[in-house]
């Protein structure tokens, strides 16, 4: 089920199901809860940082021979990686200080040269050693993309690394876009210390919960400007449940279609008024998918909570990214229109609203992968992001 690089990707359906396997007293055994940041720490302070390993070109092309790979052709390493795990200090879901953690890979380059900095969002994963500063490997996507000539800053998310054992705030915008800033600001600080320079470009990209953690992460860099507002280049986001009630209304319209006497006793645009055990019924059908029996991070579903109540009102407000705002850099949406896991349409619903804002430069390509699947399409996805991102990055 899992793959190197899209290893932390599973169905939308999947995640809530782990979240209610956790809720039910499933999985392992609690985590030991995480250490507090500083009194006196503010969102963004780096803590600490400190090395984990260097990477060989020959090592990462190497790693693309293995049969999961996702990295396909046209992907050549040109310098050697050197990855340093990162601490720092952001806020979880109730918005209360927490300490994080996330990776920064860096090019190997000759001494005073520069790279652009580019923030990767990964995709879900319910395995905490699956995070991006724990599983520091050559085919993950953070080295892969670092040995193309990108400092590359990958947060591991709320729930994840330092924070393990705190709930991960799944498709919930401002804990997401939150755990994105704050490392990019610990990033910098770090890079400063080290005497690692940048050259002042920034890219954001990621896939599948990535995805939507890239554009949380863009529209809040937007919406309060100031240095990163300037640097940001371009983002490219793929396969993401942008828009979460269009993500939920197609899962739920799937879920009718599967079990049409079900679907006689609820009325999609008033699921509040079905009675509970109705809405047990669809809230497990909709998590039906299998899961790894071994997942061990916990997932919030307060976005579910709200869609079953038909509070269209807090969904908009709190999990959507694609509302309110109109980007001012080019936005390279990515989708395959075979998605059973994120549904095309929720990328169709973030270019329109997007363009209809006034966002200048707004497009969406489709996955021509046969089967334009959710997985299917993730080898495409790498190739069109690092072609993306190559037209505009210098210093490379």
């Amino acid at each position: 089920m899992s793959t190197p690089f899209l290893r932390r990707s599973f169905s939308l359906t999947s995640v809530l199901l782990a979240a209610a396997l956790v809720a039910c007293g499933g999985g392992d055994d609690d985590p030991a809860t995480p250490e507090q940041p500083p009194e006196n720490s503010a969102p963004g302070a780096l803590l600490s940082g400190s090395m984990v390993n260097t990477i060989t070109p020959a090592q990462i092309t190497q790693a693309f021979k293995d049969p999961e790979s996702h990295i396909q052709s046209g992907i050549v390493p040109r310098y050697s990686v050197s990855s340093y795990r990162l601490n720092y200090v952001t806020t979880d879901k109730n918005g209360a200080k927490v300490t994080a953690s996330g990776l920064v890979s860096v090019p190997v380059k000759a001494a005073g040269a520069r790279s652009p900095v580019l923030s990767y969002q990964h995709a879900s994963t319910f395995r905490n050693n699956q995070a991006p500063s724990i599983k520091v490997e050559a085919v993950e996507p953070p080295l892969v993309l670092a040995s193309l000539g990108y400092i590359v800053v990958s947060p591991d998310y709320v729930g994840f690394g330092a924070s393990y054992g705190v709930e991960h705030p799944y498709l919930t915008s401002s804990p997401s876009s939150r755990a994105v800033i704050d490392m990019l600001s610990a990033a910098q600080t770090w890079r400063r210390q080290a005497g690692v320079a940048d050259n002042g470009q920034l890219f954001l990209a990621g896939y599948s919960e990535g995805g939507y953690a890239t554009m949380a992460a863009h529209r809040a860099i937007h919406q309060q400007g100031g240095e990163l507002k300037t640097q940001l280049q371009a983002a490219v986001p793929g396969a993401g449940p942008y828009d979460v009630q269009e993500t939920l209304d197609e899962q739920l319209d799937r879920v009718r279609k599967l079990f049409p006497p079900l679907a006689l006793l609820i009325d999609p645009d008033h699921l509040s008024d079905a009675s509970e055990s109705v809405r047990n019924e669809v809230r497990r059908l909709l998590l039906r998918q299998m899961v790894p029996e071994d997942g061990d991070v916990r997932y919030q579903t307060l976005f579910m909570d709200r869609f079953l109540a038909d509070d269209k009102a807090g969904i908009a407000a709190e999990h959507s990214v694609h509302l309110g705002w109109a980007p001012s850099v080019p936005v390279y949406l990515f989708h395959g229109r075979g998605d059973l896991t994120v549904p095309y349409s929720a990328a169709e619903s973030a270019r329109d609203t997007l363009r209809a804002a006034g966002a200048p430069d707004v497009t969406l390509t489709d996955c021509t992968t046969p089967k334009f699947g959710h997985l299917d399409c993730v080898p495409e996805y790498f190739r069109f992001a690092v072609d993306r991102m190559g037209r505009l990055a210098k210093d490379l």
